[in-house]
């Protein structure tokens, strides 16, 4: 299985930013919502990811996940400098995250297929 994360140092930033809010938290009210904020960013960084085997793959987010089979997987295509997009057959493209165009030869090689370009 080949995993795609995004940097921990979102994660360890995240934690930082939320320790130094906790001050603000002790006053009350809606305060809490300050160290709250980047409690989810930290949660969302180290859970978010795609995972890729063989059979196909899971594309991870803050509260939930999506498989897919490679034979539902009509292409891989950059869409940019930073992420790579699945086109599925029915025409929807789904977001791989943490995936990055540079990883696409990875990709392709945890699904046991040889890279060909367009």
């Amino acid at each position: 299985m080949t995993r795609f994360r995004l940097p921990a140092s979102i994660s360890v930033a995240a934690l930082l930013t939320a320790l130094g809010g906790v001050p603000l938290a002790a006053q009350g009210g809606f305060w809490w919502l300050v160290p709250a904020v980047p409690v989810v960013i930290m949660v969302w960084a180290w859970r978010a990811g795609t995972d890729a085997n063989e059979r196909g793959m899971r594309v991870r987010a803050l509260l939930g996940n999506r498989v897919v089979l490679w034979p539902q997987v009509a292409e891989l295509r950059a869409d940019g400098p930073k992420r790579v997009l699945a086109v599925l057959t029915d025409g929807t493209a789904l977001p791989l995250t943490a995936v990055r165009p540079a990883d696409l030869p990875a990709l392709v090689k945890a699904a046991g297929q040889a890279l060909t370009t367009a």
